[in-house]
């Protein structure tokens, strides 16, 4: 498989990825190209490997993984890119700094601005945002979706052109899963979301249902949703009918 890439976009070339004595997936072919694509499926289906592969934390043993045109496979191995932004399910996981300002800063600092250039950057950012008095909040003293909103700002502010987000909604309630959901809606960026909560990526205009490192279906939100719902639903009948 070949061709331009997108701005934004993921292209994924016959990968195999073996982790162990498990192989996770084998000649998988994707390209992601939409602004929305979401990612379900039951646990072990690959979500979180699909992510590692994307954001090169794994390496696969055949294919390749292409970002940008510009970008090689030497690139990647050497480096993070530049091009895409991974936000684990877990945020203290990822923070680590002791304040909303550093957090962010450093995102900027590792792309190889200057400190002071980063704070400049980092206080522009908030006040574009009306989080000025974010600044200066220890990290301690935030709420679990608070500390999600700081991972998805410190992204969002080096602005790589795919944001990978790991069941972000996990853990929150709903107020935060709202305020979430909002700063989502509202980014430039292509974002691609794995999740459990269906009705996050519904409306998206794509989604991936991942079985076992395959795609079960491919197509728009509202279909492959009902669809992986209606499979489950049936599979509990049956297993309760086994059961019974």
């Amino acid at each position: 498989m070949s061709g331009p890439v997108a701005p934004h976009g993921v292209r994924i070339e016959a990968v195999t990825l073996v982790r162990g004595n498990e192989r996770v997936f084998d000649d998988l072919t994707l390209n992601l190209q939409e602004a929305r694509i979401g990612l379900i499926g039951d646990n072990g289906a690959g979500k979180s490997s699909l992510f590692r592969l994307i954001s090169g934390l794994d390496a696969p043993q055949q294919g390749r993984v292409v970002l940008s045109a510009n970008e090689s496979q030497e690139d990647r191995r050497r480096r993070p890119s530049p091009h895409v932004g991974l936000m684990f399910q877990n945020p203290d996981d990822q923070i680590i700094f002791p304040t909303v300002a550093e957090e962010l800063a450093f995102s900027l600092t590792a792309r190889g601005q200057t400190r002071d250039v980063a704070r400049q950057q980092v206080r522009e950012f908030l006040a574009r945002r009306g989080m000025d008095a974010w600044a200066g909040r220890a990290i301690g003293e935030l709420s679990q979706g608070q500390r999600q909103q700081v991972c998805l700002l410190a992204l969002q502010i080096s602005e790589p052109a795919t944001l990978l987000l790991d069941e972000p909604f996990a853990s929150l309630d709903l107020p935060s899963q709202a305020r979430l959901a909002a700063q989502l809606e509202a980014t430039q960026q292509q974002v691609i979301l794995s999740t459990h909560l269906l009705e996050h990526v519904h409306g998206f205009e794509r989604v991936l249902w991942l079985e076992r490192g395959s795609v079960r279906a491919d197509g728009p939100g509202h279909e492959v949703c009902e669809a992986y719902a209606e499979y489950v639903r049936q599979r509990v009948r049956a297993e309760q009918g086994r059961h019974a």
